[in-house]
């Protein structure tokens, strides 16, 4: 049997596409109605009517929580999904909370008092959605957090692998000659089940593991200071943890909200970046482009991670459709705040 998909790889449009073709939307070009009934009719396709009908009876908003209100890159984030669900026709009702908030418990508190017809989650603990996720019976996307192992029928996923990418960006620092290597990050621990899966985790993983391939075992106690992903944090972490190693001579930062703060402390401690030392960010966002210097970093492909994000949510609100679980290319970019060590 025929899915959206395959209609929508027949036609050449995108699943958005189709999907408003077949609720006779008006937004649409004649040439794409024309191209996606044709294979409609190629392909004998049937909607799920059940779903159809659920749809019309169904007016609420989409509700899009994030976690983490001081965290710009998730508010990149959020900008995005604002502008896809216009594209869309959709309108959202945005949930801001803590990030140590629980995010599925705030969903379920919406779901008994608005009843959105589906939810997108921006950030997150896949602890709390172990824990509590059973209790949200709408379609849900969970961004940036793998939820594949979780095993929800109804809660899709998007992501970088953040393991894989973080040791990727510790590498280019190793390439360079570093071999003291600072971290500022987030909580991290492997043996607690609230954390070990979260992205603060799975990037020290990947810093601690690129490491160990090069024969540089990590040490928490002297390389490692905890921080939030504000700049402000990262101002304060950066200096504590170069007056215990002040021989670093890099540091891997989190967030690149992170590293901006962290650039800025080494400059008032009398330091230049990177002649004294290196500084690595991690998610690209578009400011970093004009810090002096330039921040190298790993770049997430946020667009292709919010166009995926929206329009399996809205094809699984629409029809029955399973879950999906992806994960989204991402680059290093190369930037003027790395170099090679100083001899």
């Amino acid at each position: 049997m025929a899915t959206i998909k395959d209609i929508a790889q027949a036609s050449g449009y995108s699943i958005g596409t189709v999907s408003r073709v077949l609720n006779n939307r008006t937004d649409v070009s004649e040439k794409a109605r024309q191209a996606v009934e044709e294979a409609i009719r190629k392909y004998n396709y049937q909607p799920n009517t059940n779903a159809r009908m659920l749809k019309q009876t169904i007016s609420s908003e989409v509700t899009v929580i994030l976690r983490g209100n001081r965290s710009t890159f998730l508010a990149y984030i959020l900008e995005e999904i604002q502008m896809r669900m216009r594209e869309h026709g959709e309108s959202i009702n945005v949930q801001f909370i803590g990030e140590t908030d629980d995010e599925v418990a705030t969903a379920i508190q919406i779901g008994q008092n608005v009843k959105p017809k589906g939810i997108i989650f921006v950030g997150g603990s896949s602890y709390n959605f172990r824990k509590g996720f059973s209790q949200i019976p709408v379609p849900c996307t969970l961004v940036t957090v793998d939820a594949e192992k979780l095993g929800f029928d109804n809660l899709s996923s998007f992501t970088v692998d953040d393991e894989e990418a973080a040791g990727y960006a510790v590498s280019k620092l190793l390439e360079k000659g570093h071999r003291r290597i600072g971290v500022l990050g987030g909580s991290f621990s492997e043996d607690d089940e609230e954390h070990k899966n979260d992205y603060n985790t799975l990037r020290i993983r990947g810093i601690v593991k690129e490491l160990k391939k090069h024969g540089i075992a990590f040490d928490f106690d002297k390389d490692f200071e905890l921080c939030t992903v504000s700049p402000e944090s990262g101002y304060r972490a950066a200096k504590k943890l170069l007056e215990r190693s002040p021989d670093l001579t890099a540091v891997f930062a989190i967030t690149d909200a992170v590293a901006m703060g962290a650039m800025r402390a080494f400059k008032d401690m009398g330091l230049s970046v990177p002649e004294d030392i290196s500084v690595m960010g991690f998610n690209g966002i578009n400011y970093v482009k004009f810090s002096n210097p330039r921040l190298a970093t790993i770049r997430q492909d946020i667009t292709t991670l919010v166009r995926k994000s929206v329009d399996d949510l809205l094809l699984r609100i629409s029809y029955a459709s399973p879950a999906v679980h992806e994960k989204i290319p991402y680059e290093f970019v190369d930037g003027e705040s790395i170099a090679p060590p100083r001899k």
